[in-house]
């Protein structure tokens, strides 16, 4: 879960990192307020979850409260990236000497902690990395022992900050990698972490995505997950405990496991269809969570067929069977579903099915494969 600028900065401050002072604001008249409070002279972001804000011209320098407020006009309602600007953040603007990055990642490649950090940082970080990899430096924390002092130090002295600032920097990497441990984090940066002409080190911009599976651990983090109303699909799939994502497709899709839901829908797009949505009802799903999965995708107006990819491994094929008919023998599903069933208790599944079809009368169709599944979907939908 990737939490709002603002709510990272709050962390931050918490932790002992020096942040700019700020105020979020709804509407353009609390933005003029806000910028008067901070000086006149401020910084508007828009608090949506996408990286290159800047670059995508949803960050804005304004001068003057009055100016502000004419600026946030133009950002309040719009949409970067499909994500619609309801908040701004009202920052006060820093006089920047130099901009750097320190950043905290999980590799899963090496299934530990990787610190990062670079004597260049901001809205072109990617284009450093990629341009001039050498200025990107690297140190993987051992799970075993976590970050020791020595390496937070290497790593501050990376920042080529001027000596009577490294053990405030060394500081400042430490507190970001007890955030990661404390919150359970798989990403925590401050980008850019910037240098005043003043001499004090301030995050300028933070950014920190909690794990998904540890937030039952965090309700606190949990509450601060900020729904649209185009996301209220999401809203309740979260409440229902479904890895559900919507997307903008009319055929529905229900897999077992990420990457069979990734494969489902690369497949739909392979034959000329739009996925509806990514679920993941996850292994070993029993048939209650089937049903819930069905009945969640039925409340999306925009699906036109749906397509149940199912491979029992762990999950048995019978019990996806039980809870496709428990859920459409409660609800008037008027879309027509298409099911692939393989693996453990394959048989039974079928068995289940092709005898709820014959008493109901419903419109399932049995596919033998993930092509013939597919395929068959996208002509439904149509």
């Amino acid at each position: 879960m990737l939490l709002q600028e603002y709510h990272s900065k709050r962390v931050l401050a918490r932790y002992g990192i020096d942040i700019p002072r700020g105020i979020l604001a709804l509407s353009p008249s609390e933005v003029e307020r806000a910028a008067r409070e901070l000086g006149g002279s401020v910084v508007l972001k828009s608090q949506i979850l996408i990286s290159g804000r800047g670059k995508a011209g949803a960050i804005k320098v304004a001068n003057s409260p009055e100016e502000a407020a004419e600026i946030s006009k133009e950002l309040f309602g719009r949409t970067f990236k499909s994500h619609l600007v309801r908040k701004i953040y009202v920052e006060e603007r820093l006089e920047i000497d130099r901009e750097m990055y320190v950043g905290i990642m999980l590799d899963r490649s090496k299934a530990a902690l990787s610190l990062i950090t670079s004597s260049e940082g901001g809205m072109d970080v990617e284009e450093i990395a990629a341009r001039h990899p050498e200025k990107i430096k690297i140190l993987t924390i051992d799970p075993l022992y976590g970050l020791w002092d020595y390496q937070a130090r290497i790593a501050a002295y990376n920042l080529n900050l001027p000596r009577e600032l490294i053990t405030r920097a060394t500081a400042i990497i430490k507190s970001l990698y007890r955030i990661v441990i404390d919150f359970e984090s798989t990403m925590a940066e401050i980008n850019p972490l910037v240098l005043t002409k003043d001499g004090r080190l301030v995050a300028a911009d933070a950014r920190i995505d909690v794990d998904d599976n540890a937030l039952f651990r965090h309700p606190e983090v949990r509450e601060l997950r900020e729904f649209t109303e185009a996301d209220e699909l999401e809203k309740e799939a979260a409440k229902q405990d479904l890895s559900y994502v919507k997307l903008d497709g009319n055929i529905g899709v229900i897999a077992n496991g990420a990457g069979m839901a990734m494969a489902t829908m690369d497949l739909i797009y392979v034959m000329g269809g739009r996925p509806a949505n990514f679920l993941d009802v996850g292994g070993g799903a029993s048939s209650q969570v089937v049903r819930r999965a069905i009945e969640h995708i039925l409340k999306d107006r925009s699906v036109k067929a749906i397509f149940i990819n199912i491979f029992g491994g762990i999950t048995r094929c019978d019990e996806v069977a039980r809870g496709i008919v428990e859920a459409l023998s409660q609800l008037n599903a008027n879309v027509p579903i298409v099911i692939r069933l393989t693996g453990t208790n394959e048989e039974e599944g079928r068995r289940v099915l092709e005898e709820f079809v014959k008493t109901r009368n419903a419109s399932i169709y049995l596919a033998s494969t993930m092509e013939e599944g597919a395929r068959l979907a996208v002509e439904l939908s149509r």
